[in-house]
């Protein structure tokens, strides 16, 4: 059974600035613990949250809900820690746009059914801009066109033709994947002259 095909995603968005912020001040460590992910969105930039002492865009109310999490280069570099989007999108994040991802959070991400766009370096400045000007604008992320639209227009978006083909066809999900064509990998694995009589 295919996944949801993703598409397009809209909302209102928020914005955190800075480069390569890194998969332990997503969720720092001491989070990594959990037996399953529940509860992780709560903790999502917990130490920069902290830090800052309510002055977070994760804290901010204009940004309450949003959908969008606009960022600026290498975003989720590091560990490869897959608590990183799971507690980005318990949150309540369902899209990530930015410079440029480290490639293993971007592919945590699409295992999750989570698009990461990339936009060029002065369309991303005007976009964060923008958004904290007036977060009450709705952002598109649209895979189809390849496009991210706000009030200052529609912006020319980056994305891996696999990663899109992935999203819009509903394959993102690799386990689901495997599970699906267990029967043809046993029927493989048979017929394959040095695992016969194989006792596993």
């Amino acid at each position: 059974m295919a996944e949801k095909i993703i598409e397009r995603v809209a909302g209102r968005a928020c914005v955190v600035r800075g480069t390569d912020i890194d998969t332990d001040r997503i969720i720092p460590a001491r989070y990594l613990r959990c037996v399953t992910f529940d509860g992780l969105g709560e903790h999502a930039f917990r130490d920069d949250r902290e830090q800052a002492k309510g002055d977070h865009p994760l804290d901010d109310e204009r940004f309450a809900g949003a959908k969008i999490l606009v960022v600026g280069e290498n975003f989720g570099c590091g560990s490869s820690r897959e608590h990183a989007p799971q507690s980005l999108m318990r949150f309540g994040f369902q899209a990530f746009v930015g410079g440029s991802f480290a490639e293993i959070f971007a592919g945590n991400c699409t295992a999750l059914g989570l698009p990461c766009v990339t936009l060029a370096g002065g369309d991303l400045a005007a976009l964060m801009d923008s958004i904290d000007l007036d977060p009450s604008q709705e952002l598109v992320v649209d895979l189809v066109a390849r496009t991210v639209t706000a009030r200052i227009g529609s912006l020319a978006a980056g994305i891996r033709d696999g990663t899109r083909k992935a999203l819009l066809e509903g394959s993102w999900n690799a386990t689901n994947q495997l599970r699906e064509a267990g029967g043809a990998i046993e029927a493989v694995a048979e017929a394959l002259p040095y695992t016969r009589g194989f006792q596993g």
